[in-house]
């Protein structure tokens, strides 16, 4: 279905608004055949990351350019000490993370976590604990996935997955893997299925790596 860059732009600055977590104010939203360009200000990383998430909700974003800067309030402001200290707290304090599994570093207000945890749901536990965090100015997962003892149907369950999940067209998504490294390929409808198909990929025992190479299309 094709959407006008005008009913585009219409659709996202009213998803914008509409989102809580989103401070729209100082964001401008310019759209070209579907490719949205997100500027402008938020006042943290994590409403950075909600204004993205909102932006991949709105049916006919085809691709997105994030170039939002942080402009973090006084009251924010914090030194690296402070923003690895909240972060072990918020780590420790999170039940899907093992204790003192993640190891945290900053520099100039912006995380990086490392270590190694099981699965991709602790991974991005720890991602989004460090996000919540007031003051953060960016966070680079580095975090790796331990290797499982790969099972031979890796690529069967997977896609006995996605014909399980109603969100996720089975049909349209091409499955390969190799060790524990996934590679899916296809089309699919939204950013909301792409990103869906690859968290299926990654709760399979023995996926260390998910390449997501699919594509979005309207039709």
């Amino acid at each position: 279905m094709f959407i006008s860059n005008i009913d585009l732009h219409k659709h996202l600055i009213e998803e914008l608004a509409f989102d809580p977590s989103v401070d729209e104010r100082n964001i401008a939203v310019a759209v070209d055949n579907g490719v949205v360009t997100l500027t402008g200000s938020v006042p943290s990383y994590a409403g950075k990351l909600a204004a993205e998430r909102a932006t991949k909700r709105v049916r006919g974003v085809l691709g997105m350019a994030e170039e939002l800067t942080i402009d973090l309030p006084a009251l924010h402001e914090r030194t690296d000490t402070d923003l690895i200290f909240s972060a072990q707290q918020a780590l420790r304090w999170n039940s899907n993370i093992p204790i003192d599994a993640v190891f945290v570093k900053a520099e100039n207000g912006r995380l990086t976590l490392s270590g190694t945890l099981d699965w991709q749901y602790q991974r991005e536990a720890a991602r989004l604990a460090a996000a919540s965090i007031p003051g953060v100015r960016g966070v680079t997962n580095d975090i790796a996935l331990r290797k499982h003892v790969a099972v031979s149907d890796i690529k069967q369950k997977i896609q006995d997955s996605f014909r399980r999940n109603a969100e996720i067209d089975a049909t349209r998504i091409v499955v390969e893997a190799s060790g524990g490294t996934v590679t899916l390929s296809g089309v699919v409808h939204s950013w909301t299925e792409r990103e869906d198909a690859a968290v299926a990929a990654y709760s399979i025992a023995g996926v260390t790596d998910v390449r997501n190479l699919t594509t979005l299309s309207l039709n």
